[in-house]
């Protein structure tokens, strides 16, 4: 009996990641000084151009498109966005980035936005009413119609496929921690987290963006995933400082202070808010003496993109 032809060789294999990632103790004295151990997990180290959360919700979602065009969405600032464009590039497959804002369109791009394109991702920028329609048959009717055959992974990567994916890094802080923490932008990675820890384990999420909409996002992703309720997960919702990549001087402080103290680079769109957070409710007693809190460093600031050959 012949034996069948091998599939295509998996994306682990092709991008070699580096998982787990390095779980790492460092002595901060606003959690110091409450009794409470404070553990960075970094994935941001996971890979250069798909770092943390990225490369575990896209992981099954690019081999489910097995090459094809890969269409997805991002306001102006995505991680998501750029990850999406980055794996297109060292994959060799196309991508398209459905932009929220149309009034962006003819500004000069953001750096975010221009490592998309010079990633070789297809910017395409729809009005706001668009894009909060995005999900509707009718407007992904229309970008299959404008686009062709392509595989459409929805805003932030978070879908059933991401939350599967994500349950790897719960597993890996089996043991390691009490509380662990992720920032929140479209809940995926929370949903997935919260599902692969050990019972006694509980995961916290700090949206990065006001609305109240996270909780049932997350339930979803996990009653489409796991058929219900997985794990042991809550959200601390009072850290947004204004919206999606906004700041503020006392949030830009902090996180010059965190840099300062620990030589780590302090990613401001997610990371930042998360550790504020952190610091906060240790700050507040809401973490008992002894408990151990890891915060999952999702990513890191933005590299100066060389103004090489970036076109529209």
């Amino acid at each position: 009996m012949t034996s069948p032809p091998p599939g295509p060789p998996r994306l682990d294999a092709l991008l070699r990641p580096r998982l787990p990632s390095p779980l790492r103790e460092v002595r901060d004295e606003g959690f110091a000084r409450r009794g409470v151990r404070l553990f960075l997990k970094r994935d941001d180290l996971v890979h250069p151009d798909l770092p943390g959360n990225k490369w575990r919700k896209l992981a099954l979602n690019l081999e489910a498109a097995a090459g094809r065009t890969v269409l997805t969405f991002g306001g102006a600032y995505s991680n998501h966005l750029r990850a999406t464009a980055a794996a297109g590039r060292l994959l060799g497959f196309a991508t398209v980035g459905v932009v929220r804002g149309d009034e962006l369109a003819d500004r000069p791009l953001n750096p975010s936005l221009a490592r998309c394109a010079a990633d070789g991702m297809r910017l395409h920028f729809v009005d706001r009413t668009t894009y909060r329609a995005k999900a509707s048959p009718e407007v992904l009717a229309g970008l299959l119609s404008r686009f062709g055959d392509v595989e459409v992974i929805p805003e932030g990567g978070s879908n059933a496929l991401a939350a599967q994916g994500c349950t790897a890094l719960g597993r890996e802080l089996a043991g390691e921690a009490d509380v662990a923490a992720v920032a929140c932008g479209t809940g995926g990675t929370l949903a997935g987290l919260a599902a692969g820890l050990d019972p006694g384990q509980r995961a916290l999420g700090v949206p990065v963006v006001g609305g109240g909409f996270l909780a049932g996002e997350v339930a979803r992703l996990q009653r489409e995933t796991f058929g219900g309720p997985a794990g042991d997960w809550t959200l601390e919702e009072r850290f947004t400082f204004g919206g999606y990549a906004r700041t503020t001087p006392e949030l830009d402080a902090f996180a010059d202070g965190f840099e300062d103290r620990h030589g780590l680079p302090v990613e401001r769109v997610h990371v930042a808010k998360l550790l504020f957070a952190l610091t906060a409710l240790a700050d507040e007693g809401a973490f008992a003496p002894g408990t151990r809190v890891a915060a999952v460093i999702t990513g890191a600031p933005d590299a100066p993109l060389q103004e090489s050959s970036v076109s529209r």
